[in-house]
């Protein structure tokens, strides 16, 4: 039985799509950062507003029922159409607003601390994205976004400005034969193969995890578990210091590796006036860390 006289919630709209896209609430719950119990607990509430099942718990996960299926093009839609709706807002406002996305392992405070001090009265917003939030510029999710290059995104499309670049490391196990190297070059990872990705949209990081007959892999921490377990080694920018948190890894110079880079990109041509603050700020401030 639905619930009669209440309006869609597009928040509990927007947790089936993701968990329609995992296809496993567990991974789900994840990228959305909430408890798994909980976000069952809203699926359920949609189900009950709509009045239907949507998605049935398999032993893989969870899988869409013929309703399911039915909903979920037109959940993007309403989705859509709601995030439209907030631009066209935000760009007929006098306000100045601005959301600025970011990835991985970068940190952006000083960057958006500055720009909030040079303009006050101005809503500036952070957001951290996934790699499967590929289409956050063109659907204008985010106004600007500082990443690693390279990006997965269209050249003719974006404006891309460098800010920094940073030499890349090895990180392997303790007791791996390149462990107790003062540096190694590309030619002592030869012959091992890139471990295949999970997603069906291409990783916008500068990261690789190597090794033999390696599974797919889904999250950063999975890239990390395989080094840590000694079935792969990774090549990671000197800036990442994610791998520190392990007492078990250690980590490598590499000689001749091209260096990572990052970049801060934005739509071409967007006549947000806070774009070029920004661009000035980051390019004063966005800087590699300290060694």
């Amino acid at each position: 039985m639905n619930d009669l006289g209440q309006d869609l919630d597009l928040r509990l709209v927007r947790y089936f799509t993701v968990v329609a896209a995992h296809q496993h609430f567990g991974r789900a719950a994840t990228e959305l950062h909430v408890a798994q119990p909980a976000l069952s607990r809203q699926i359920q509430r949609l189900e009950r507003h709509l009045g239907t099942r949507l998605l049935d718990r398999v032993p893989q996960g969870a899988r869409l029922t013929a309703a399911g299926q039915r909903f979920l093009p037109r959940a993007h839609v309403l989705l859509a159409a709601a995030r439209q709706a907030e631009s066209a807002v935000r760009e007929g406002g006098e306000a100045e607003r601005i959301v600025i996305g970011y990835v991985e392992d970068l940190v952006i405070t000083p960057v958006v601390e500055e720009l909030r001090r040079r303009r006050p009265d101005a809503e500036i917003a952070t957001r951290y994205l996934s790699c499967r939030d590929v289409g956050s510029l063109a659907d204008r999710r985010v106004d600007a976004l500082i990443a690693r290059a390279p990006l997965p995104l269209a050249a003719d499309e974006v404006s891309t400005t460098p800010l920094y670049d940073e030499p890349r490391m090895l990180v392997v196990p303790r007791g791996h034969p390149l462990a107790d190297r003062t540096s190694v070059a590309a030619e002592d990872l030869a012959g091992l193969e890139e471990a295949p990705c999970r997603l069906e949209t291409a990783d916008w990081t500068s990261y690789r995890v190597l090794g033999t007959g390696l599974p797919p892999i889904e999250s950063y921490e999975d890239k990390l578990e395989l080094v840590a377990g000694g079935r792969a080694v990774a090549v990671l920018p000197v800036g990442d210091r994610r791998s520190t948190l392990r007492p078990g890894l250690v980590t490598v110079p590499i000689e001749d590796a091209p260096r990572s880079q990052v970049v801060l990109v934005h739509r071409n041509a967007d006549p947000n006036p806070l774009i070029t603050h920004l661009r000035r700020v980051a390019r004063a401030l966005a800087t590699a860390p300290a060694a």
